[in-house]
């Protein structure tokens, strides 16, 4: 009953919250003088001071709908392209709904663009909205990440990734040009701020010119536009620091760049100790994912790595853990040698070593077992990444592209640690080579106005290669006759290679339908060669049976999608089949089979616009998922200094359906915007585990389960104060999974996983000196077996930035962290400063930069899991203080 009265209350709370900014709706309709349909004319509402209350665009009927949640005298003004403004008086009083027919006159002057609010620009143009970039800055920015945490409705985590209301960008151009795709986190981390003019959301986008207008997109790209004097000029920054508290950190980073109309470039290095990630997770960059995308086939695709050593915490900055080394290098050029071809060069080269240090105690109870394992961990990473990309696009004529993209990466990982695992000493060394090879190209063909034809073929081979030694044999409970062995070796070779063609064919009627056909297939080989050898003085002794792979697996998946959007005004069902012929095939040393399945997936939903403030999507889907060789493959493999992982060993495919409920008041652009997603799912198959786990070693295989559940339930809200000039944000989210598992030959084990987060963040925009950040956010987890296990865990900051005048600005950052479930030391403190004085604007800055000042030295965190408890404490990087210097050319 507990559970149940908690989600209740959420969702009662969601719809309190939103009912209580009750609106009162004006619409009606906008024509011109010989009574044809206005389209994308603006209407604001203001207030008798001539402040802006809302905004909107007519639609393609002429129509128009906005909301408010005040009441009094406001006038309503609309204004289009070579048409007179008209404005209307209204009194917002009781009532809840007003409606207006508007006559617009004729007017000699062209009215370019529309201001909307006040002195900070902005400017609306049909799926764009531009933000004038240095009315929102406040004079401290170094990076555009920087830049683009001012501009309302923008939200950047610690990560640096980008979203608007509920969603990720797309990508982040610069005039008009991608360099990085998915991996937009490299430029915003890099480039300068200065230089930007405007900063343009692309609502609607589509990666592909000829689809806007026909395929259904709620995707959102950014561009950056540049100030004049920065275009078609050379120009960038150097910025270089160094510790002065005597522990050898260093910073020293460079940007060249001209940005032309024919041609671009852009030049960025990055080299630091300080554990600042100036990348991101470079796999966006590799290999983006469009998730059911025009072209994307392909996309899912990757080979995996089966050994891997990490040390990094969960729900802690990673900054503070990371001693690295890195070093990156970014050369990036566009050119344009026709009007019809366009050619993008990317180079990129990343070098890093990292090192972790942890201590850890394992604390396990499942069935019967019992026993704590006690960790003293020390880990060194190498890592030198060298990805290229040439992308070819030749717009063969207004209706017709053709695209071509290559790409290549390069990736050597060396990892070596120094364990004492229950006092005895461990040393391991794994190390990674990666090659991927990837080419795609696609014809695109707008056949009509409302019809386009999308071929894409595609080629990927990937090859990973591992080497993995451990110097201290444990495993004598697993292994006969192996009291002498003292090393355990695991070498690996994982190739895969895929091709595919699609065929995609988009049709928009002209009441604005849309239908969709794609017909396909899909290749898929996957070769695993892996072997474990027991070593005796550098000589091999055995090679275990049922440790050892020779395992090829085959898939080819023959497709035919269809896709129907039947829209009426703003109500719309979507419905969608798939159908796949499926031919697998497994060969080993010993087995050789095939597998020949069918099935159908299936999903039906709704998208209604109630009106302009609320809209509601729902989706009921029926899916079928074949297995991948990481769950497949049929020996045991070597995981973890202790950990040794298998799969089914057979062909499966896995069942599920799921009910999605999204409600969404009002727009990211708005005063008040919340989204609330409601997700209920149940795997009809799943892969679960069944293991068996004692104080040395852990054997767990993949065996299929029926049933499982997931219900998840998030919401935010975000309110702009406009007396108060500030940005109130709250996320509430509970889940609830329900699973099954074996361990240690147990019955079937039932376990229930509840999750709770909550938190709120207010952060101010004022005008003066003066502006403040501040939040908090709490989460409690619940894992319920035989026996019920609870955490609580918070997070809290302040920030403070003081702009004193032009030359001189400083920000505070704090933070706090508390773990209820730690009897000591359970509270940990931050503090960070940063000072920069300009004694020649956008030319030279100086800088004193202080990290982790209060010099806390460790951080312990607790965690809980199916077979019990454990408590990590990490090392942190010692305080620091950088005394930097920035000249700008």
């Amino acid at each position: 009953m507990g559970k149940r009265r908690l989600v209740i209350f959420i969702i009662l709370l969601v719809f309190s919250i939103n009912n209580s900014f009750s609106q009162s709706i004006i619409k009606g309709s906008v024509k011109d003088s010989i009574n044809n349909k206005s389209v994308y004319s603006n209407v604001i509402l203001k207030d008798t001071n001539d402040k802006i209350i809302t905004y909107t665009i007519t639609k393609n009927d002429g129509s128009f709908e906005l909301s408010t949640p005040q009441i009094g005298e406001f006038y309503l003004q609309i204004s289009a392209l070579s048409y007179q403004t008209q404005q209307i008086d209204v009194v917002v009083n009781n009532e809840n709904e007003f409606t207006f027919d508007v006559l617009l006159q004729p007017k000699s002057l062209v009215l370019d663009e529309v201001v909307v609010e006040g002195n900070r620009l902005i400017t609306i143009k049909k799926d764009t909205i531009i933000f004038d970039a240095q009315s929102f800055a406040q004079g401290n920015e170094e990076v555009v990440e920087d830049l683009l945490k001012r501009i309302p409705g923008l939200n950047i985590d610690e990560y640096g990734t980008i979203k608007i209301g509920d969603k990720e960008v797309e990508k982040v151009m610069v005039e008009g040009d991608d360099f990085f795709e998915h991996g937009y986190k490299v430029l915003t981390k890099n480039m300068p701020s200065q230089p930007i003019d405007k900063v343009e959301v692309l609502q609607n986008f589509s990666n592909n010119r000829l689809l806007k207008g026909i395929e259904e997109s709620d995707k959102v790209a950014l561009n950056l536009t540049l100030k004049e004097d920065a275009k078609r000029v050379w120009f960038g920054n150097l910025k270089g620091g160094y510790d002065i508290s005597f522990n050898n950190r260093f910073e020293a980073k460079g940007n060249l760049m001209n940005f032309g109309k024919k041609n671009k470039f852009y030049f960025l290095t990055n080299f630091n100790n300080i554990g600042y990630d100036a990348t991101g997770d470079i796999n966006h960059l590799i290999r983006p994912f469009r998730f059911n995308e025009p072209a994307s086939i392909g996309d899912d695709q990757s080979a995996d790595y089966f050994s891997q050593l990490n040390a990094n915490p969960l729900n802690f900055k990673r900054s503070r853990t990371n001693f690295n080394n890195s070093k990156v290098l970014s050369f990036n050029a566009i050119f344009n040698p026709t009007k019809k071809l366009k050619i993008k060069a990317l180079t990129f080269f990343n070098s890093d070593e990292n090192q972790y240090f942890r201590n850890r105690i394992d604390n396990v109870d499942v069935n019967g077992t019992s026993f704590t394992n006690t960790e003293d961990y020390e880990l060194e990473k190498s890592k030198n990444v060298l990805f290229g990309k040439i992308e070819m696009i030749n717009n063969v004529s207004k209706n017709q592209m053709l695209e071509g993209v290559t790409k290549y990466n390069y990736d050597v990982r060396l990892d070596k640690s120094d364990l004492l695992f229950n006092e005895n000493p461990i040393n391991e060394n794994l190390n990674n080579l990666n090659f991927l090879f990837d080419q795609k190209i696609t014809y695109t063909n707008k056949i009509k106005d409302k019809t386009t034809l999308l071929l894409t073929g595609r080629y990927i081979n990937e090859s990973i290669h591992q080497d993995y030694e451990i110097d201290n044999f444990i495993f004598q409970d697993l292994f006969t006759d192996s009291e002498n062995i003292d090393v355990i070796e695991q070498l690996l070779n994982n190739n895969m290679t895929f091709a595919g063609f699609e065929a995609h064919l988009l049709k928009r009627s002209s009441k604005g339908h849309l239908i969709e056909l794609k017909a396909g297939n899909k290749y898929r080989k996957d070769i695993l060669n892996s072997s474990i050898s027991l070593i005796e003085d550098q000589t091999p002794f055995s090679q275990p049976q049922g440790y050892q792979n020779n395992f090829k697996y085959l898939t080819n998946d023959t497709y035919l999608d269809n896709k129907y959007r039947f829209e009426i005004k703003d109500f719309a069902l979507i419905g969608k089949l798939q159908f796949h012929q499926l031919f697998n095939k497994i060969e080993t040393q010993d087995i050789n089979k095939s597998q020949n399945p069918f099935f159908i997936n299936s999903s039906f939903g709704l998208d209604w616009k109630l009106n302009r403030m609320n809209r509601v999507r729902t989706t009921f889907a029926n899916t079928n998922t074949n297995l991948k060789l990481i769950e497949v493959y049929n020996n045991y493999t070597l995981n973890g200094f202790r950990d040794f992982h298998r799969g089914t060993g057979d062909f499966n495919q896995l069942e599920a359906s799921s009910s999605t409920l999204q409600y969404q008041f009002g727009n990211w652009n708005d005063r008040f915007f919340s989204n609330t997603t409601i997700v209920y799912s149940k795997n009809h198959d799943f892969l679960s585990t069944n293991s068996l786990i004692s104080p040395n070693f852990s054997l767990s295989e993949n065996i299929i389960i029926k049933d499982r559940e997931l219900f998840d339930i998030k919401t935010n809200f975000d309110y702009y104060l406009k007396s108060l000039q500030s940005n109130f944000k709250v996320e509430l989210g509970y889940t609830q999974s329900d699973f099954k598992n074996i361990v240690n030959d147990s019955d079937l084990r039932e376990v229930e996983n509840i999750n709770f987060k909550y938190g709120a963040e207010f952060r101010s925009a004022f005008n003066g000196i003066f502006n403040f950040n501040l939040g908090t956010k709490w989460t409690r987890n619940q894992i319920t077996t035989t026996r019920t296990l609870s955490i609580t865990d918070n997070m809290s900051f302040i920030d403070l930035n003081l702009i004193l005048n032009e030359k001189w600005d400083t920000q505070i950052q704090t933070e706090r962290y508390y773990f209820g479930n730690l009897q000591n030391d359970n509270t940990y403190y931050f503090l960070d400063l940063s000072i920069r004085y300009q004694p020649k604007e956008n030319k030279l800055a100086l800088f004193l930069d202080g990290k982790n000042l209060l010099n806390t030295a460790t951080f312990r965190s607790f965690s809980i899991s199916d077979i019990g408890t454990t408590t990590t404490e990490y090392r942190l990087l010692p305080r620091f203080i950088l005394v930097k210097a920035e000249c700008r050319f």
